[in-house]
């Protein structure tokens, strides 16, 4: 009897740890139409979900208004500069104080390309006019002015490149001269940055 009953209870002992074994098996591996592990979220979960999508899209649209809003500040601040001279907030070509003093050179005085536009406005209205002596000093006229204007830029580019490297002898010069002359070109209430010097005031 002893027998019967020990032979039985070591079968139930093998079956329980195969028991338990498919149990585990079956953990591991769900059925498609089992239970997922874990509960369904509500409603009002899923709602909150989708808001927290909505903002962060909001929240793109907003750095996207933010990024605007500060490029619209920074061109309104490099507009006051110019008007200004604001050196902080001026474009990359009109700042450092080589810059600065070219345009102190050009603006202290009288340059004959600055005169350019309104002789040409001249010479324009003489040459348009059937008289062939106007046309013929009109002609005369775009001689003298392009002469002068060549002669007074020379002079004008080789005179700012000594100051320049008398003024700033360790520092970067390169296309002072030429942005100076390019600024001689402009008539002076044009000129941008505006001119912070007057006529006759040396830089």
């Amino acid at each position: 009897m002893g027998f019967v009953f020990r032979s039985r209870s070591t079968k139930d002992e093998k079956a329980a740890p195969a028991d338990k074994a498919q149990v585990t098996d079956s953990s591991q591996i769900r059925h498609p139409e089992a239970k997922k592990g874990r509960p369904t979220p509500k409603r009002s979960e899923a709602q909150s979900q989708r808001r927290s999508v909505a903002n962060t899209s909001m929240t793109r649209k907003d750095a996207a208004k933010r990024q605007r809003e500060e490029r619209r500040a920074q061109l309104e601040k490099q507009r006051q500069a110019l008007a200004g001279g604001d050196e902080r907030y001026l474009p990359a070509r009109d700042k450092g104080p080589v810059r600065k003093f070219a345009r102190d050179f050009i603006d202290s005085r009288f340059n004959v390309a600055e005169f350019f536009l309104p002789m040409a406005v001249i010479i324009l209205v003489l040459s348009m006019v059937q008289v062939g002596a106007l046309q013929s000093i009109a002609l005369l006229l775009w001689l003298v002015v392009i002469v002068l204007i060549v002669l007074d830029s020379v002079l004008t580019g080789i005179r700012l490149k000594k100051r320049l490297a008398e003024r700033f002898p360790d520092q970067s010069r390169k296309g002072a001269v030429a942005y100076a002359l390019m600024r001689s070109l402009q008539m002076r209430r044009l000129r941008l940055p505006k001119p912070q010097v007057k006529r006759g005031e040396r830089p």
